[in-house]
């Protein structure tokens, strides 16, 4: 059998950190962040990173591993993050597996593999500017003789993706379609118990997300930004993409007018919370949590710790 994780996911403001924290001090265990923005040092306040006092003492991974400028991508998370979790497991303590980035965490538990490109190639350099050149119907037409399946199931404004398929079949010769049926033929990595945070109402979590917001602008959201962008981080860069930072940024860069950017900030984050109660909801297996207006901290964690014992750790 795969050995045993726990696993708290949900949409953004929902309490992921405090449970993790919660349940890795009664049950000896060590969180492994599951953010696709935590892992970049000097974004701090906008990606809600956890600050040594919510830590409490617990080990905390997959935190501040690289910097802002930087391509950072699931595969290169999947890599880093098993090994923090086989640390973790080969020490016999409890891996908590904590964060909103859906993708990271099904690569993670399932053992997702992904196709190897050489980082010094200049394929993909090359295919971006085609696509900006041509098009991305033109690009398509070339995948549909190799991966017909792929292409009929891509937009032609789907620059990533049909970027990234392009890539692996040129750099492998083996099709994306190929490469993903072959990685759902690999047993899990981790037999994960899932708790997922929700609210029993959206109007609920759409408060949230708004006092969080002012939060992070109280505690210095702009200036982050600004530092940011005063150190020569550039705006396109994936890091500088994140909710809160290219809002802010065009504020700052633009006019100036940052209660406009805070609105959009907050509109974007609840259209963030929404998609990933989508992706999240897709498991038949996750115990779900739900917040009302006021949550019931004690209640959760007397539940959360419920789930643990039955299910074994």
């Amino acid at each position: 059998m795969p050995p045993k994780v726990l696993v708290i996911n949900g949409p953004t403001a929902s309490g992921k950190t405090w449970l993790a924290v919660e349940l890795a001090k009664a049950r000896g265990g060590e969180v492994v962040s599951a953010d696709s923005m935590q892992i970049y040092r000097r974004m701090d306040i906008g990606t809600a990173k956890p600050t040594q006092e919510e830590m409490q003492g617990v080990p905390h991974h997959m935190i501040d591993v690289a910097d802002p400028e930087e391509d950072f991508s699931a595969a290169r998370y999947v890599d880093m993050a098993a090994r923090c979790v086989d640390e973790i497991l080969s020490r016999g303590r409890l891996p908590i597996l904590a964060g909103g980035t859906g993708l990271y965490i099904d690569s993670l538990l399932s053992g997702r593999t992904f196709a190897a490109f050489d980082e010094d190639s200049s394929l993909r350099s090359e295919l971006e500017a085609r696509y900006a050149r041509e098009g991305g119907a033109a690009l398509l037409a070339q995948l549909a003789k190799a991966d017909p399946e792929a292409a009929a199931r891509l937009h032609p404004n789907d620059a990533k993706r049909v970027v990234r398929a392009l890539e692996v079949w040129l750099s492998t010769g083996r099709t994306i379609t190929e490469h993903n049926r072959a990685t759902r033929a690999v047993p899990p990595r981790y037999d994960a118990l899932t708790l997922t945070l929700d609210f029993e109402r959206r109007e609920d979590m759409w408060n949230r997300i708004d006092r969080r917001v002012d939060r992070m602008m109280a505690a210095g959201l702009a200036e982050e930004v600004r530092a940011l962008l005063d150190s020569g981080v550039p705006e396109r860069c994936t890091a500088m993409q994140a909710i809160g930072y290219k809002e802010l940024a065009a504020a700052l860069r633009g006019s100036g007018d940052l209660s406009a950017a805070v609105q959009e900030v907050k509109l974007r984050s609840r259209q963030y919370a929404k998609r990933q109660r989508t992706w999240f909801r897709r498991s038949q297996t996750a115990k779900r949590l739900l917040w009302g207006p006021v949550p019931n901290l004690s209640q959760a964690l007397q539940t959360s710790t419920a789930y643990l014992e039955e299910f074994g750790i």
